[in-house]
């Protein structure tokens, strides 16, 4: 259940994972999302080429969180494949 802001998307508040074609993984606070982008807060980002394998580091995420290199990013929608709760990784 996400913070009850008029406008914005269910998902508005929660730190969500979003996937994209490119295969990169981006970990932030949703701030809305629509058919055009999915906005992100105090984001960080993985790459396929990255050391650290992508289970690991959402591990990693769920468990400590992330590195605000991002304060602010928008993705366009077109370019995400997937986009889920981070909670959802429990284990």
């Amino acid at each position: 259940m996400g913070t009850f802001h008029q406008g914005k998307s269910e998902l508005h508040g929660i730190t969500v994972v979003v996937e994209t074609a490119a295969g990169d993984v981006y970990v932030g606070r949703c701030e809305d999302e629509d058919a055009r982008a999915v906005v992100l807060l105090d984001a960080d980002m993985h790459r396929p080429t990255d050391e650290m394998s992508r289970e690991d580091y959402l591990q990693r995420a769920y468990r400590f969180g992330v590195w605000n290199r991002f304060p602010r990013l928008e993705l366009e929608r077109a370019e995400v494949t997937a986009i889920r709760q981070l909670g959802e990784l429990a284990t």
